[in-house]
């Protein structure tokens, strides 16, 4: 299913809008996913921000919270819980966002949508194998962490509003996959992670992640990645055109503040 998907469809594609704040990006790619509920047309869209710690709904449960907080603080990295589960993650100007934003109706189990990522990244970094399983000693682990010689470079979420999917992946290009795990190992370490009765944070080896260049010892931009992206993306048989922004600005709005609310009302007291 996966390499067929794009054949024959038209995607459009949003290259990186200069939003100042990760408020602002999943903010969007909430928007797009009612756009996609009423015109149908898959998007792929690209986005940076730096340097920021995206911490999950689980993070906002860790027994010390305010010493994690403090340390990323410290360490010149601002946070802010997203609207969605899954743990912590590491943004910075070496790290690369992809949100396909799909029809739900196009496949009907939740695996499908990560599977056309993966299929994608695959491709994107043929130089070597790409494999899709749990690396349990990295940050936010989940069963389609991908991997080159049992190293993470990259995680799938999804998100599913109304009619539409976004598949969001971080992909780390370029610096250190290992300072990136140490900075979230010792945020865990501050935040007491450990004495947590009822959920297990994960013990992270930074040894285990690391970049794509690092992994096939290049030196890519971010710039190079989008365009691997979308050549892929033609390769597989999709007709790539640009965004037409059709922005309804109060759903905009209304989205955004839903995630400011849901951010305040878990780092309340923090």
């Amino acid at each position: 299913m996966t390499e067929s998907y794009f054949n024959g469809k038209t995607v459009e594609v949003i290259d990186r809008y200069q939003f100042s704040h990760p408020f602002e990006s999943f903010a969007f790619d909430d928007y797009l996913q009612h756009q996609i509920s009423n015109d149908h047309t898959p998007k792929i869209r690209f986005w940076v921000h730096d340097p920021f710690v995206i911490l999950g709904l689980q993070d906002a449960r860790l027994p010390k919270l305010g010493y994690g907080l403090d340390f990323l603080d410290d360490s010149g990295y601002e946070f802010i819980v997203r609207n969605s589960g899954g743990l912590g993650v590491v943004l910075d100007e070496g790290v690369l966002n992809i949100s396909l934003i799909l029809d739900k109706a196009d496949f009907h189990y939740i695996e499908n949508g990560y599977d056309i990522m993966y299929e994608l990244i695959s491709q994107m970094f043929s130089e070597d194998e790409v494999k899709a399983y749990e690396i349990i000693d990295s940050y936010c682990p989940g069963s389609y962490d991908l991997s080159i010689d049992g190293k993470k470079f990259a995680g799938i979420s999804q998100r599913r509003i109304k009619n539409g999917v976004a598949v969001q992946i971080y992909l780390s290009v370029t610096g250190s996959g290992a300072d990136r795990a140490k900075l979230m190992k010792d945020f865990y370490y501050h935040a007491e992670a450990n004495t947590h009765q009822k959920f297990t944070y994960p013990d992270i080896n930074p040894a285990n992640m690391a970049s794509i260049n690092e992994l096939l010892k290049m030196d890519l931009t971010i710039d190079q990645v989008e365009k691997r992206a979308l050549k892929v993306l033609g390769d597989m048989g999709a007709e790539l055109k640009e965004y037409r922004s059709q922005e309804d600005e109060t759903l905009y709005e209304q989205l955004l503040n839903n995630i400011k609310e849901r951010n305040n009302k878990y780092l309340a007291g923090h």
